[in-house]
């Protein structure tokens, strides 16, 4: 029987994620697409091949058989097809490009750059930052191994996503803070002054769409545009910040600056990596994506007890 081998993908996709949903960030399709890829092989295969279970999607016998063979010629097709060859992290002296922004740096580069030198003793790694325009064109041409972090114009199909773990916000102030000891609630949130930190990653947009949903106003007296001089000012003043977990916790180590959990709720964010479809079957960009969901998921998230 005829079959569009494009669906191929979607089929082992949905087999290992159970949920279409997931299946769908992880080919970076939308839902309705994946929905419409399924519809269109339980119609050619006269089979509703998934069925939802509490545990999720389960195939069904003929889809389980359906599923080996698609493997199969999904492995065929990356080592014959494409020419992949055998691939050494011992034997590559390469250099491993990552795109991260400054607070993307602070929480991947230290355990990434690790773990690499350990298992790919002769690479180099290299992080840089660009613009959104920029980073796809370098994705695109092979200039950019991997975008890590908080992402959020990453959409389309020539793009695949894998979610690494979830972050959060939190209060910076100074030690000796007058309110330094009281529950931070709305009311003094928005009583106190603020500091804004104006950086080029986008998770600073994520928390301040979420107080102009929640309605909550604060008065800002400094704006700067990137995070290091923050400690700085926030130790010599009395002006609260708000930023990325991994930043504050960063910070807070000093010893004059302290860590405040706000008495109301935050947004959180999926911290991700992202690859170029023209990479999906690459041996070293496929080794590369495994050691890096190797370091990092929501249970070994060193910040998710703070």
């Amino acid at each position: 029987m005829r079959s569009d081998l494009n669906l191929i993908p979607v089929l082992v996709a949905v087999a290992d994620a159970r949920h279409v949903s997931l299946a769908a960030t992880r080919l970076g399709m939308s839902q309705p697409g994946v929905s419409n890829a399924l519809r269109r092989l339980r119609i050619a295969y006269r089979d509703p091949l998934f069925v939802r279970t509490a545990r999720g999607m389960e195939p069904t016998p003929r889809a389980a058989k359906l599923i080996d063979a698609a493997r199969a010629m999904l492995d065929l097709h990356r080592r014959e097809m494409q020419g992949e060859g055998a691939f050494n992290p011992r034997e590559m002296a390469d250099e491993f490009r990552f795109a991260m922004s400054d607070i993307g740096e602070m929480v991947f580069l230290p355990r990434i750059l690790e773990h690499l030198r350990m298992f790919a003793p002769p690479a180099s790694t290299r992080s840089v930052s660009l613009p959104h325009a920029q980073l796809i064109e370098a994705m695109q041409d092979g200039r950019i191994d991997l975008a890590v972090g908080y992402f959020p114009d990453f959409k389309g199909a020539h793009f695949f996503q894998q979610k690494l773990f979830s972050h959060g916000f939190v209060c910076l102030m100074r030690s000796r803070h007058p309110a330094a000891d009281q529950p931070l609630s709305k009311r003094r949130f928005a009583a106190l002054e603020h500091a804004v930190v104006q950086a080029e990653g986008r998770s600073q947009e994520l928390f301040e769409r979420h107080l102009e949903r929640i309605g909550l106003r604060r008065r800002v007296v400094l704006h700067v545009p990137h995070f290091m001089s923050i400690p700085y000012v926030i130790a010599k003043s009395d002006l609260i910040v708000t930023v990325p977990l991994a930043v504050g916790t960063a910070f807070a180590a000093r010893g004059d600056i302290r860590l405040i959990r706000p008495a109301f709720p935050l947004p959180r964010f999926d911290l991700k990596q992202h690859w170029h479809r023209r990479v999906h079957y690459d041996a070293r960009n496929r080794w590369l994506r495994a050691q890096v969901a190797s370091l990092f998921s929501d249970e070994t998230d060193e910040w998710r007890e703070i």
